[in-house]
């Protein structure tokens, strides 16, 4: 079991988002979170990623009690063995692709020819190699998505979360960004969490787990 969430329980002052959620993950599974908007998916996620702590329960990642970890030692555990994609891509304007890329790696304290190379061969694998000197600015939204997908892989991270990765892409490149995250799969094994409102990506997961009112139902 790659990811073991119990009894997570989340308030926002008087109002509780998370009800007890309890959720398990294979190494190399795909699984979709949906459900209607406030149903607690972003919540969830957030705190599957250790970026929020949340107000009971446990959070178990590649055997870890990730949530008895001090806030320096839980940031570098999300830096080398957690990726992000999110819906809006937080590309660095002023840096090229390939920087872009290497930033989490360098950040780890991965030396930069390392880096370099790791990010240059992330970008060939997702089609990007003849873009990886331009800024964001000189790429298609499906480019930057893609850049951020391969900034997110650059640790080899245990477990990649996406966030509504293709809210903002038009149908062809949301189809492509689809196909990549299984592609990413059969290469790597890579283990993907969803947050999603789109059917179509559901329907291509492994298991889809349906939100309502902070618990899934």
């Amino acid at each position: 079991m790659i990811l073991e969430a119990t009894d997570i329980h989340k308030s926002f002052g008087s109002v509780e988002v998370l009800k007890g959620v309890d959720l398990k993950v294979q190494k190399g599974e795909v699984v979709a979170i949906t459900g209607a908007s406030g149903a607690g998916k972003t919540t969830l996620l957030q705190i599957l990623g250790t970026l929020s702590r949340p107000g009971g329960g446990s959070l178990q990642i590649e055997g870890r009690d990730v949530l008895k970890l001090k806030d320096d030692a839980l940031a570098s555990f999300r830096g080398k063995r957690i990726g992000f994609v999110f819906q809006a891509h937080h590309l660095l304007p002023e840096f090229t692709a390939l920087e872009n890329v290497m930033i989490p790696a360098l950040i780890a304290g991965t030396g930069r020819r390392e880096a370099q190379a790791k990010a240059a061969e992330l970008l060939k694998v997702l089609g990007l190699s003849h873009r990886e000197a331009h800024k964001p600015s000189e790429l298609s939204g499906g480019e930057q998505q893609r850049v951020a997908i391969a900034r997110a892989l650059i640790n080899d991270p245990a477990v990649l979360f996406a966030d509504e990765p293709t809210g903002n892409l038009d149908s062809v490149t949301k189809q492509e960004i689809h196909r990549l995250f299984f592609d990413l799969r059969e290469r790597t094994g890579q283990t993907i969490i969803i947050v999603t409102h789109d059917p179509e990506l559901a329907a291509l997961c492994d298991r889809t787990l349906k939100m309502k009112d902070g618990s899934f139902v």
